[in-house]
């Protein structure tokens, strides 16, 4: 039994590096069956890992390395985007602002301003190069270094890429450790994230950049519990201007500012420097691809996800089932346009009536928040989780790790061709997610501290 102890918790690290080459280089997204099998064996040995107390901190942060670095030469199997972020790179190392135009009409028109522009168009899809670039600046500037050094070559540009997001992985375990010690909360809760497969699979090996979002975000809280606002404030803005969704998150800082001085005015200033800051610096870094047609071409590909794009929602298809049921026809143009309306009044909720005084219970409240409007959202990519995931690791709540497990199942919808979701597979992922949720939330007894 001792021998058993001592190395089962290796010999579950050697099986997840074979899984994660198997997923890497042997898999693709339409060959459900396999892909599930794979996710199933990779999360039961991160849950045995995250078990074991006899792993050094060293170690796991080893393996979470090792893990990433599996995917090194892989080219993503589970997501297009990323010919879509080589093609924005390169025309920006041309010249030409990807904000202001259409892969589509550069290759009706036989025009190919950048190296591989045909063999990248192919790539991302009809779909994607139909609409106007929605990556904002600090993406923009990722795709810019992978141009730079891999101008002629897809494989190349993914390996800088990848580079980045590994860099930014390991900048979010150093300011994430760094910031559950201030929390007094356990260091080792950072590898709910940093050893995820979900991360690993979704973030490292299909090269979405949220950690790029992440690790400004979790650098700008851990500044805030510095009491250094300013600087918060700049990386605050870092972060939106890699994804836009901690956007979401600016109203609840209100009693953080506003209750924690002796008067009011002195905190409502203090809070309106802070807003000042943070969107003074998203505009000086849209700046260099400013022009009359940007916020246009901006405003309306964002839109999309609301008006007409719909994957793997939970709320939204329940109330398009209604509509259809009354209306006989898709109401997502109404509903897309309500959905925004009630995510701004829960936050009104949370920033007014629920106490962000601490910065325990404003990342709580961010949590919430932002779980919230994906369980409204139209369009909720497995991607969109790794916000909640870091989240959830300066708090008492795991109903994120959950989902980050049954994210899986919307898969499915890519084993038809062409792709269709089959909503019994979206409704046991939300059956179990709600569960649990419920469960963790509302009837668990939950500690004090928060």
């Amino acid at each position: 039994m001792s021998f058993f102890k001592k190395y089962s918790s290796i010999m579950l690290t050697f099986v997840s590096v074979l899984l994660y080459f198997l997923f890497a280089y042997t898999i693709e997204r339409t060959e459900f069956t396999k892909l599930l099998f794979l996710w199933i064996g990779l999360f039961v040995s991160y849950f045995f890992i995250l078990r074991s107390k006899q792993l050094s901190f060293a170690y796991l942060v080893g393996i979470a390395v090792i893990f990433r670095l599996i995917f090194f030469f892989a080219i993503p199997n589970l997501s297009q985007d990323f010919y879509r972020f080589i093609w924005d790179g390169r025309m920006i190392l041309e010249g030409l602002n990807p904000y202001l135009s259409l892969p589509q009409t550069f290759i009706e028109q036989n025009n190919y301003p950048i190296n591989q522009a045909n063999e990248l168009y192919k790539g991302m899809g009809a779909l994607n190069g139909s609409h106007y670039t929605n990556y904002p600046p600090i993406n923009q500037l990722c795709f810019l270094i992978a141009a730079l050094f891999a101008k002629n070559s897809i494989i190349g540009s993914v390996v800088i890429m990848r580079v980045l997001i590994i860099l930014a992985d390991i900048g979010i375990l150093y300011f994430g450790k760094k910031l559950l010690e201030r929390l007094q909360l356990p260091v080792k809760n950072i590898f709910l994230y940093i050893l995820n497969p979900f991360v690993i699979i979704e973030l490292t090996g299909n090269l979405h950049f949220e950690p790029v979002m992440l690790f400004f975000l979790v650098w700008s809280i851990y500044k805030l519990q510095q009491q250094k606002w300013f600087s918060a404030a700049i990386l605050l803005a870092c972060s939106v201007s890699a994804k836009l969704i901690p956007l979401l998150f600016l109203p609840l800082f209100f009693q953080w500012f506003v209750k924690g001085e002796a008067s009011v005015f002195k905190g409502l200033k203090k809070l309106t420097f802070f807003y000042l800051v943070v969107i003074s610096t998203i505009a000086l870094l849209f700046l260099p691809f400013y022009s009359s047609e940007l916020v246009s071409n901006y405003t309306n590909s964002v839109g999309l996800w609301f008006r007409n794009f719909e994957f793997n929602a939970s709320f939204y298809y329940v109330a398009r089932g209604i509509g259809y049921l009354f209306r006989g026809y898709n109401e997502i143009a109404i509903i897309g346009k309500i959905i925004p309306i009630v995510t701004i009044f829960f936050l009104l909720i949370l920033t007014f009536f629920k106490k962000n005084k601490s910065v325990k219970q404003l990342i709580v409240s961010m949590l919430f928040a932002l779980s919230f409007y994906y369980f409204l959202t139209t369009t909720m990519h497995p991607w969109y989780i790794a916000t909640l995931l870091i989240l959830s690791v300066f708090t008492q709540y795991r109903y994120t790790v959950l989902w980050s497990l049954v994210i899986i199942l919307s898969y499915q919808a890519y084993a038809n061709s062409p792709w269709k979701e089959n909503l019994w597979f979206v409704a046991l992922e939300y059956v179990a997610l709600y569960t649990y949720f419920i469960w963790e939330v509302f009837i668990k007894r939950k500690p004090t501290q928060y």
